[in-house]
């Protein structure tokens, strides 16, 4: 049993990595909060005085914000739903005895260590690109007019792009809670003459739930800050700027650091409701 002098100890030991943790979060939010309200133009003369929520007023009446919060929100759930489809049946392909297994999971889990910029670059330019992309030989093979991916549907093509890389992460948890699954259960419910779907929606699929839920809440919170996929490959055009490129363009585009940081601000928000959400999700899934 841990004495009073040794649990002293450990706090004294762990307060220098504490607090340069709470500096890091903290002194970037208290910044964010501080220009907020702040009239900060930095090639219009700099800090030009208060402005009070008038930042927050214009980010949020702008013609552009709740066209960005939907975007965002629909980037985000068409991922989360690629991402946990595929994972599962994945996750339950690579659950069976086959040759070279260890090499097929680790070229399974490989792209979620690309970076989205190098991913972005390549689905852009060897996969997407209308004229020599790989993409447009096939649909020229099978005799049809290649797609413009990008323009004509970007938004499919920015959440297919992100889903290649959230994917393997989605997979490697699912595939964990496959593979701690009782056997024999699915051994008796075999011999009782239940179906594989039967088995599938009775017995798996309950019992990825909570790998589900928590697939869901990490994947979301990183993904409401989609930022490198749009930059890379439509620079938030044909629909596709969310409220973390609206902020950047308020931001470092039109100088203004002020409304920018109320932006921030309004995603900060969006973040923890989404969070606290899920968290009450992932609380009931995990009590059960």
């Amino acid at each position: 049993m841990a004495t009073q002098h040794s649990r002293s100890a450990a706090r004294m030991m762990m307060a220098p990595a504490v607090v340069l943790l709470l500096g890091w979060m903290l002194v970037p939010l208290i910044m964010t909060l501080w220009f907020s309200f702040r009239r900060y133009l930095p090639l219009r003369g700099g800090d030009l005085g208060s402005a009070g929520f008038d930042n927050f007023v214009r980010f949020v009446t702008s013609s552009a914000f709740w066209p960005s919060v939907q975007t965002t929100l629909i980037m985000v759930g068409g991922v989360l739903v690629i991402t946990i489809v595929l994972g599962v049946l994945l996750s339950l392909l690579l659950d069976q005895p086959m040759w070279g297994q260890g090499v097929v999971r680790i070229l399974v889990i490989a792209p979620f260590f690309v970076m989205p910029t190098v991913s972005a670059l390549v689905w852009k330019n060897m996969f997407m690109d209308p004229t020599n992309g790989l993409l447009a030989h096939l649909w020229q093979f099978f005799g049809a007019e290649p797609v413009a991916w990008l323009s004509s549907v970007p938004l499919t093509s920015i959440i297919m792009i992100v889903s290649w890389q959230w994917l393997p992460f989605a997979t490697l948890i699912l595939l964990t809670a496959v593979q701690s699954l009782d056997g024999e259960q699915l051994e008796a419910s075999e011999m009782d003459g239940a179906s594989p779907l039967a088995r599938f929606f009775y017995i798996i699929l309950p019992h990825l739930s909570r790998a589900i839920t928590i697939v869901v809440l990490i994947q979301t919170i990183f993904l409401l800050s989609i930022f490198a996929e749009i930059f890379v490959t439509t620079g938030g055009a044909f629909g596709t700027r969310t409220l973390t490129y609206l902020i950047y363009q308020r931001v470092l585009e039109s100088q203004n650091v002020g409304l920018g940081s109320a932006g921030g601000v309004y995603a900060i928000i969006l973040a923890n409701i989404v969070a606290i959400f899920l968290m009450r999700i992932v609380g009931k899934n995990l009590d059960k």
